[in-house]
C-alpha cells in the first residue's frame, strides 16, 4: 500500500502541501483528510477568489493541469461552475466521483476536525475586501487562531495586517535577503522559503528578528535532514511525515 514516508524530523513540524499530495489529489478533500488522519502539524493549500466573489482551493490560476486540459480561468469564472469539473486522480488519467476543486469552508472544516494548523496561501493579488472576507470566514468558523495566511505578495500580506492585526502570516519567498528580512521586521511576518536556497545563515538572520522560518517543497530524507540542520521550524512537503 502507497503511505507516506516516515522520517526523523524531531521538533520541527510537519505540513502537508496541498494535502498529503504525494497520495491523493492535490487541493481536494482527500488529500486534506489523508493528511488529517496522519501526525502532521499543518495542512497547506491555495485559495482563488472566483468571478462571483466566492473562494475555491486550486494551486494554478487555472484547471488545465488539474482537470485535463479545462480552459477554465478561477479568476474568470463562477464558482459553481468550477466546482462541476471533475479532477483527474494521480496517474492522471483517472477520473473519482469525489475529486472536485472544494472550497475554503471544505477545507476548514476538515483542518478543525483534524485539530491541523491551516496554512493558507492567498493567491494573486487579492484586494482588501476579499481579505477581510477570507479571514471572515476562518474567524466564523472558528480556526483563525489555527491559521497561518502565506503569500508571494506582499500587498497581500499588507492588507491581511490592516485587516487583522493579530494573524499569523508568512512571507513566501524564493530567498532570504535585505529586502525580505525588512519586509518581515515591518510586517511581522515570518519567512516561508524555496528549499534551495536556505543556508543556516537565512535561518539565523530570520530567527534573529523573531520569526519561524517554513521552507518548501522537501520531498526526501536527505533534503530534510538538510534542512533539518540549518534549523528550519518547519517542512512543507509532499509525502515526508
Amino acid at each position: 500500500m502507497k503511505n507516506s514516508m516516515a522520517i526523523e524530523h524531531g521538533g520541527v513540524r510537519m505540513v502537508a502541501h496541498r494535502g498529503l499530495s504525494g497520495l491523493e489529489k492535490e487541493n481536494t478533500c482527500a488529500a486534506f483528510v489523508a493528511a488529517g488522519v496522519r501526525s502532521y502539524f499543518g495542512i497547506e493549500t491555495d485559495v482563488h477568489v472566483t468571478a462571483d466573489g466566492k473562494y475555491i482551493l486550486c494551486h494554478d490560476h487555472d484547471l488545465k493541469r488539474v482537470a485535463g486540459g479545462v480552459p477554465l480561468e478561477l479568476e474568470q469564472s463562477e464558482a459553481a461552475l468550477l466546482q462541476s469539473v471533475p479532477l483527474l486522480d494521480t496517474d492522471g488519467v483517472s477520473r473519482r466521483s469525489d475529486l472536485f476543486p472544494p472550497t475554503l469552508q471544505d477545507y476548514i472544516l476538515i483542518c478543525r476536525k483534524y485539530e491541523k494548523e491551516s496554512f493558507l496561501e492567498l493567491k494573486g493579488e487579492i484586494d482588501e475586501r476579499h481579505v477581510a472576507e477570507i479571514v471572515g470566514i476562518v474567524r466564523e468558523m472558528g480556526h483563525f487562531e489555527r491559521t497561518t495566511f502565506i503569500s508571494f505578495s506582499g500587498d497581500n500580506l499588507r492588507r491581511l495586517r490592516a485587516t487583522a492585526p493579530d494573524a499569523k502570516m508568512q512571507f513566501l519567498a524564493w530567498k532570504v535577503g535585505p529586502g525580505e528580512l525588512r519586509f518581515m521586521e515591518e510586517t511581522g511576518a515570518g519567512a516561508d522559503v524555496d528549499m534551495r536556497s536556505v543556508t543556516k545563515e537565512a535561518v539565523d538572520a530570520v530567527h534573529a528578528i523573531g520569526r519561524d522560518f517554513n521552507v518548501w517543497t522537501v520531498n526526501t530524507p536527505e533534503d530534510a535532514a538538510r534542512m533539518i540542520a540549518c534549523g528550519v521550524d518547519c517542512i512543507t512537503t509532499n509525502i515526508l511525515e
